[in-house]
């Protein structure tokens, strides 16, 4: 055959006739270099992959829903069942609750990640976790309302309803509902859910995808047991604790333990604890008909067949009679579709022993068998003895925890109250201050202090003219450039875009815990110059103008750029909106505060002192830079200019000269940019470990200056280093400082949704 005829037969003449991998197919980058910096995850869900489009108003969307009307919907479908997927009882709340929990349930407060605001329960990894077994088929269940209400509704919005809903047709009176959660549009690539590697391609069990002992330090029980942060779930693939105990070992003890450290890193007190275990225990029922070994894959692994549902199970009908989702087998209450107190009263009532569910997990049952029983889920006239997990017998055991439930068994009223605002907490808690919260639902009856509250503007605002005049006044303290900058940076850097805490409004860089962090000891003086200038200009203002001494320090800021930018020769207007107010130690959850403490800002030059205990060698500062990045929201040429327009300001938070590459401290320079790609210099280490570095003539062998990773990193990646060329090349000065104050003004509007959504 010629090469003519095997072109025709699809063949092609020269060979390579085999395809042997395709777009994404490993090895990946990732693959080959495990090490690098993955600077191209601050782009994830970005624009492209947003099918909305970037002007969907999702605010005038979802308000234009008739929310009464919506929720009389999902009411409706709560009380049917359909054949693929039966309600238990003949009521979806149950199920319903598990769903809205368990998305809102991966929050952590450490860094601010997880929880229901962007319905991540819908992508991988959570999709896939073993705790979030059968919340596909919640989701599908709700789909035809979602489909209906369309882009007005965001999933985040529907399964946190649909779980306020579930709990009201069981006759317990929430507490509220805000909607404004937007959804994302891909899965999550970069948070960090633990250490623990698991090879999905053999997992077969609970016990090969649920592990903990990588995320540990000491076992149960041990002096220093402590679990690594930025973690809260006790182990892989769980939300919050196993409910047979720690390593499945059924004691109540080691479970309380666990349940204190999980719901503490979630943001719970002992109180907000007991109340969500004892009121979501409340409804429904577990699952574990079949054992764990017979069930299919989860979504992320299932047979293409499968349209994104997995975990089948091959036993009878495999739903209804036959559900398997955590293995545990039973119910807590004889009636499992209504709020009582039977939950504790049976707890408490009863002495419990341990048993086997059918599909071998341990659980526990009463010790008197005339204990009331609870009905079948699916079987008329058929009966099952109740049933504890040990997590439910730690709330027993627990000396604070007893006690707290002793006053709940004794008080159903506070108890009810009490669930219905830890429920709120739980299922709102990532949202940020409440200028998000959307909906008719949306007021509440006070400001709780996990909301970080704010006092309400009370006095007119400062103007455009009153502006200029206090720019002009605070230059005229002698304050520097310098510190003017550092210290607005530093009040509006706190901001996490992950819970949206933080940033600048409220001055809470003025109380406790922010005045205290080493990091900021540099603002202290001069916020104390500020205040004097605040007090001169209030107590002078006319018509009852004030300035608060939040906008202060960002409109000190404001002046610092402009002075510099106008030292480099270009004049330029950084954007100045009013309207911060000052909060106070009272509306200021000072412990909750501390965990916005930086261990690493790159931002500032700081590396903890303590660093390489803290993290154990098993990260950089540069990593933890990039994860300061991401939580500011900051896509990668927004990292690069806002670290070079900081070394050019001199905003080290000691003072000193590491990274600022220049002569011309104060002056917004392209300096930074120009030193880190100039192969006229030798980059050599100047420590040990590497994190302490000197810049040295290549000619000479003079030492010009002193550097970190966090200014190397500048160079060293590939992808930030392509940035950089472009402000040290030829025209990059103009583009340096309009990109600068465009993305300073991102940072000091960060936590302004007063003025935006």
């Amino acid at each position: 055959m010629n090469d003519y005829q095997d072109v025709l037969a699809g063949k092609c003449p020269f060979g390579g006739d085999r395809i042997g991998g395709a777009f994404t197919s490993k090895p990946t980058l990732q693959d080959w270099y495990p090490n690098r910096l993955r600077v191209e995850q601050l782009h994830r869900n970005g624009p492209r992959a947003n099918p909305l489009g970037d002007d969907f108003d999702y605010k005038a969307a979802f308000e234009a829903i008739d929310l009464q009307a919506l929720k009389a919907e999902i009411k409706a479908f709560l009380t049917s069942s359909v054949a693929w997927w039966p309600s238990d009882y003949g009521n979806y709340g149950p199920q319903m609750i598990r769903m809205a929990w368990h998305a809102a349930g991966t929050y952590r407060i450490a860094d601010g990640r997880g929880g229901a605001g962007e319905a991540l329960q819908r992508f991988a990894p959570i999709d896939s976790w073993w705790d979030n077994g059968n919340t596909d088929k919640s989701r599908r269940l709700i789909w035809p309302i979602k489909q209906k209400y369309g882009d007005a509704l965001s999933w985040g919005d529907l399964m946190v309803l649909t779980g306020n809903c579930a709990l009201e047709i069981m006759n317990f009176p929430t507490y509220g509902y805000a909607g404004g959660r937007r959804d994302a549009w891909e899965a999550d690539d970069a948070t960090y859910w633990g250490p623990e590697h698991v090879d999905m391609t053999t997992v077969s069990s609970f016990d090969e995808m649920v592990n903990r002992d990588e995320r540990w330090r000491g076992r149960n029980g041990d002096a220093d047991y402590d679990l690594e942060q930025p973690l809260a779930a006790t182990h892989q693939a769980l939300i919050y604790v196993n409910p047979e105990g720690p390593y499945a070992s059924g004691d109540p003890m080691g479970s309380a333990r666990d349940i204190r450290v999980a719901f503490t890193r979630m943001a719970m007190n002992d109180e907000e604890t007991v109340a969500l275990i004892a009121g979501g225990h409340a409804f429904g029922k577990s699952h574990g008909m079949v054992k764990a070994d017979r069930i299919g894959a989860p979504p992320e692994m299932a047979p293409i067949e499968e349209m994104g549902l997995g975990w089948h199970n091959p036993e009878g009908t495999g739903a209804g009679e036959f559900t398997m989702t955590n293995g545990i087998e039973g119910s807590w209450t004889p009636d499992p579709t209504t709020w009582d107190n039977s939950y504790l009263e049976n707890l408490f009532k009863f002495e419990w022993e341990q048993t086997k569910s059918p599909a071998g997990a341990l659980q526990w049952t009463p010790v008197d068998k005339t204990a009331p029983h609870t009905p079948d889920a699916h079987i008329p006239g058929k009966t099952h003895p109740l049933m504890m997990m040990t997590s439910d017998i730690a709330l027993k055991v627990d000396p604070v925890y007893r006690a707290i439930c002793e006053r709940f068994l004794n008080d159903f009223d506070y108890f009810t109250e009490q669930f219905s605002k830890a429920w709120y907490k739980l299922t709102h808690r990532d949202m940020g201050p409440k200028e998000r919260y959307l909906g008719a639902e949306k007021t509440i009856q006070d400001d709780l202090l996990w909301q970080d509250p704010i006092p309400p503007v009370d006095h007119p605002l400062i103007d455009a003219d009153d502006a200029a005049s206090l720019k002009r006044r605070i230059l005229d303290t002698g304050l520097s450039v310098s510190d003017l900058a550092f210290t607005a940076f530093s009040a509006a850097s706190t901001y996490r875009h992950s819970d949206k805490r933080g940033g600048a409004n409220g001055a809470r860089i003025a109380l406790a815990p922010q005045k205290d962090w080493a990091i900021n000891r540099r603002t202290l003086p001069v916020i104390a110059r500020l205040r004097e200038t605040m007090d001169a200009f209030n107590g002078s203002a006319p018509g009852g103008k004030k300035v608060s001494l939040a906008d202060l320090i960002v409109l000190a800021g404001c002046a610092a750029v402009e002075k510099a930018a106008a030292d480099a020769g270009l004049a330029i207007d950084v954007p100045f909106v009013p309207g911060r107010m000052d909060t106070d130690d009272a509306r200021t959850d000072a412990d909750s505060f501390e965990w916005l403490r930086p261990v690493v800002d790159g931002f500032r030059n700081y590396v903890d002192d303590q660093f390489d205990t803290i993290t154990g060698g098993k990260l950089s500062p540069e990593q933890l830079f990039l994860d300061k990045a991401n939580l500011l929201a900051l896509s990668a040429p927004e990292w690069v200019v806002l670290t070079g327009g900081l070394r050019a300001l001199g905003a080290n938070w000691d003072g000193s000269d590491t990274g600022l590459f220049t002569d011309r401290v104060g002056v917004l320079t392209t300096d930074f940019f120009d030193v880190v790609t100039s192969m006229d210099y030798v980059w050599a280490k100047a420590d040990e470990a590497g994190h302490a570095f000197t810049v040295s003539d290549r000619d000479s062998g003079e030492t010009r200056f002193r550097a970190t990773r966090c200014d190397l990193i500048f160079g060293a990646n590939s992808q930030l280093r392509a940035i950089t060329e472009v402000y040290a090349s030829r025209g990059g000065h103009e583009r340096f400082v309009r990109d600068f104050v465009a993305v300073w003004d991102k940072v000091m509007m960060a936590d302004r949704y007063d003025s935006h959504q």
